[in-house]
C-alpha cells in the first residue's frame, strides 16, 4: 500500500473511525470522489452487516453508495484500527460525544480514539476530529497522543486538525457532496496542505474550504447549530404569542423572511426542534460559556423554550378535550425529529406519547420509517399502524409531529368516516385551516388561533 501512494501520490487512503451517522455518509462520499476508505468501528456484528450490504442507519442513498465503492474496491470495513493506521495519511474521528448529566460534551471515546492513535503509530498522520466537540478538545487530543508516544519512547510527528461536519439526516449525500463550506482547522502547513489535496475534488466542483486556526473550527460548529436553533426557538416564540394576540405566524414568517438581512431558512413554527445535534450542542455551548466564566444567557433560553415547546400539541390535544384525555385514542402521525430519518433522538413524539399515557389516553402511532426505532424506545406502549389511515379508525384526534410528505395531502373525508371525534393537532403547520374547518374538523395548528 506504500507503493502504491508512491506511485499514484495523489491517491489519499484514508481512515474513517466510527461507523456511525457521520462517519459512515463522510466515508462513503469520500470513497464515491476517488479516495481509498478504510471504515473503523469496534462493533463486530455492524461491521459483518456492512460487509454483508446492511446498513445500520436509514439514509436516502447511502446503501447504493456504499455498495458501489465496495464493488469498487474503494470501501472497506474493519474492527481493527491498529491493523490500517500504517497504510493511511488521515485518520477521522467521528465518534460519539454524547452529552454528561451537566449538559457538557462526553470526550470519552474522542481521547480513547486519540490514545489509540498514540499507542500504534508508526509515521506521521493526521488525526482529524469530526465528531462536534467543545472548543479546547484538539489541545486534549494532542496532550493524549503526544503521553502515548512518551510511554513508547519515540518521536513520531503527527497533526491535529478539526474538521465539523455540517449535514442534515435525510440530505447528508447532498450536503457532503454539494456543502455550502468545507470548515477545516489546522494547526501545521503539513497539515494543510494533505487537508487541501483531500478536499481537491470538491474545490474543483467550486465549494469552498475555509481554513482556520482549530479552536475557530471547533468553535464554527457550536455557533452555526446554536444559531439555527435560535431561529427554531424564536420562531416558536412568536407563535406562541401570535395566537394570544390573534395574529397568524405564516404571515408573520413571511414578512420577516423577505427582508434579506433575516431571510427565509429555519422560521418556520411548530411543536420544537429534536434530533442528534441541536440539543446536545446547545446544551454543550451552554456548559462551555459556563466553563469559562461566561453564562450564554441567549443560549440558555433558547434550550428552555424548546423543552417548553415539545409540550405544546399534548396541550392542545389537553385543551381540545377540556383537561380529560383519559380514555380518548390519539393517532400520532410522525415520529422521527424530521422527515427523511428514523432518528428519534430528543424527538417532540416521544414528549407527547409520554404525555398521553400518563393522562389516560390510548395511542396509535404511524411513521414512514421510524417504528422499529420507536418500538425499541418505548415498546408496545403504543399500537403500530401500517399506515396514517389504519391510525385514524376509532380515534378522537390526530396529532402531526413530523411533516413527512405523505401527510401533506391525505383524503380527510375518509378520515373523517373513520374517526369518532375531529379534533386534528397539526404540529408543524401543513394544513389549510379553513380547508379542515368546512370538513368538519376542529382544527388547531401553532402560531394561529
Amino acid at each position: 500500500m506504500r507503493r502504491e501512494r508512491l506511485v499514484r501520490p495523489t491517491k489519499l487512503k484514508n481512515s474513517i473511525n466510527c461507523i456511525n451517522y457521520v462517519g459512515l455518509v463522510s466515508g462513503a462520499c469520500f470513497s464515491e470522489m476517488g479516495i481509498n476508505v478504510i471504515c473503523v468501528d469496534i462493533d463486530e456484528k455492524k461491521i459483518q452487516k456492512l460487509k454483508d450490504g446492511v446498513m445500520p442507519i436509514y439514509e436516502p442513498g447511502l446503501d447504493e453508495l456504499v455498495e458501489r465503492n465496495v464493488k469498487a474496491g474503494r470501501l472497506q470495513f474493519t474492527t481493527d484500527l491498529t491493523t490500517c493506521l500504517d497504510a493511511v495519511e488521515v485518520v477521522f474521528s467521528a465518534v460519539g460525544t454524547p452529552p454528561d448529566e451537566d449538559g457538557s460534551a462526553d470526550l470519552k471515546y474522542v481521547l480513547e480514539v486519540a490514545r489509540t492513535i498514540g499507542r500504534n503509530i508508526n509515521k506521521h498522520v493526521v488525526l482529524v476530529t469530526k465528531s462536534t466537540v467543545p472548543v479546547g478538545t484538539a489541545k486534549k487530543v494532542r496532550t493524549a497522543i503526544q503521553e502515548e508516544l512518551d510511554k513508547r519512547g519515540v518521536n513520531i510527528e503527527f497533526d491535529v486538525a478539526s474538521n465539523p461536519e455540517f449535514l442534515k439526516e435525510g440530505a447528508a449525500i447532498k450536503d457532503f457532496m454539494a456543502p455550502d463550506r468545507v470548515v477545516v482547522g489546522v494547526e501545521s502547513e503539513r497539515a494543510r496542505k494533505l487537508m487541501e489535496r483531500l478536499y481537491r475534488p470538491f474545490t474543483l466542483n467550486g465549494y469552498p474550504i475555509l481554513m482556520m486556526d482549530v479552536p475557530s473550527a471547533e468553535m464554527t460548529k457550536y455557533a452555526a447549530n446554536a444559531m439555527l436553533a435560535t431561529r427554531i426557538s424564536f420562531m416558536n416564540d412568536i407563535a406562541n404569542l401570535c395566537e394570544r394576540v390573534g395574529a397568524n405566524v405564516d404571515n408573520v414568517r413571511k414578512g420577516m423572511g423577505t427582508d434579506s438581512r433575516i431571510g427565509s431558512r429555519f422560521l418556520y413554527a411548530g411543536c420544537g426542534y429534536g434530533g442528534s445535534c441541536f440539543p446536545k450542542d446547545v446544551k454543550a455551548l451552554v456548559h462551555t460559556g459556563i466553563e469559562n466564566g461566561y453564562h450564554m444567557q441567549v443560549i440558555e433560553a433558547v434550550e428552555t423554550v424548546n423543552e417548553k415547546q415539545k409540550s405544546i400539541v399534548f396541550d392542545k390535544l389537553n385543551a381540545a378535550f377540556n383537561g380529560n384525555l383519559k380514555g380518548k385514542t390519539v393517532a400520532v402521525w410522525g415520529l422521527a425529529f424530521k422527515p427523511e430519518t428514523d432518528d428519534m433522538r430528543e424527538a417532540p413524539a416521544l414528549v407527547v406519547i409520554e404525555k398521553l399515557l400518563e393522562a389516560g389516553a390510548t395511542v396509535k402511532a404511524f411513521d414512514s420509517v421510524a417504528m422499529a426505532e420507536c418500538k425499541r424506545r418505548i415498546g408496545d406502549t403504543v399500537t403500530y399502524c401500517k399506515d396514517m389511515y389504519e391510525a385514524v379508525i376509532d380515534a378522537d384526534a390526530v396529532a402531526l409531529l413530523t411533516e413527512w410528505k405523505q401527510f401533506r395531502m391525505p383524503s380527510w373525508a375518509i378520515i373523517h368516516k373513520a374517526m369518532n371525534n375531529y379534533i386534528v393537532v397539526d404540529g408543524r403547520n401543513i394544513y389549510d385551516s379553513e380547508e379542515l374547518q368546512e370538513l368538519g374538523f376542529i382544527y388547531s395548528r401553532i402560531g394561529q388561533k
